[in-house]
């Protein structure tokens, strides 16, 4: 899980508080992300910290995180595959999850993983979660084929053709981990891994939430989202106090 970001377009609040831990709904946006992983059997998860390190790594030593939720530091942050590179020891010879937990994304995440195991078409060596976007132009926008495999891909340019874009949610097979290690320079995963595999990656269009949250306006916006079942209560210490951090109460203020 990428969580690493320094969210200068959310500042001030980044200022004071990590970009991955922004409440929606009451609760931090990474606890989202793994609840819905807990859910559906992950019991393996990796998450990468820099910006405001100390407290991404509090709220990860909570109970619920312990035994199934690592982190690993980047003093300089790697690039969205460095990451990957650096801890591919860990990740090596098996299906791997990579998602940009900056996002607020809700759906049938069971049914995303059925379709990598069970459906993508064959020769794909990669699922990528999309969304219909209202600015395409700001995101990676994919071109498909018939199968729904990607046959162009279009990072953030003027007028793209189409509004289906990059979720930045990802299933990978081995080879992407495979080839990562024999190009180690190839450090982003837009810009440099997915247009070496085009034609080659499956996709799953999610019809559910799929919000970036990186602007205060679209911040707002995720309060008034439906709020997912929780797997953990609001009675532990960390909780207790993130209900009543400066960012929190701001947010609340704001959408008075």
């Amino acid at each position: 899980m990428l969580a690493a970001g320094i969210g200068s377009r959310l500042r001030p609040l980044t200022l004071d508080w990590p970009k991955c831990l922004m409440p929606i709904i009451g609760r931090p946006l990474l606890e989202y992300w793994l609840c819905m992983l807990q859910k559906n059997g992950i019991s393996d998860t990796l998450v990468n910290v820099h910006h405001h390190r100390p407290l991404v790594e509090e709220f990860l030593r909570r109970a619920c995180f312990r035994n199934w939720v690592s982190s690993t530091y980047e003093p300089v942050l790697l690039g969205t595959a460095g990451t990957l590179l650096k801890n591919l020891a860990q990740f090596r010879n098996q299906s791997t999850l990579l998602i940009h937990a900056d996002n607020w994304c809700q759906c049938d995440f069971s049914e995303f993983l059925r379709f990598h195991v069970e459906e993508r078409p064959n020769d794909t060596v990669m699922t990528m979660m999309t969304f219909r976007t209202e600015s395409p132009e700001s995101c990676g926008i994919v071109e498909l084929n018939d199968l729904g495999v990607i046959v162009g891909y279009h990072e953030k340019i003027p007028d793209p053709p189409g509004d289906l874009a990059n979720g930045a949610v990802y299933i990978l097979e081995p080879e992407i981990l495979d080839w990562l290690d024999q190009h180690p320079l190839n450090t982003d995963f837009s810009t440099q891994v997915i247009p070496y595999f085009v034609g080659r990656i499956a996709t799953w269009e999610n019809t559910g939430i799929h919000r970036d949250i990186g602007t205060v306006e679209s911040l707002l916006s995720a309060q008034f989202d439906p709020q997912p079942d929780l797997c953990w209560p609001e009675n532990d210490n960390w909780q207790a106090r993130f209900k009543h951090n400066a960012v929190n109460n701001l947010l609340m203020s704001m959408n008075l």
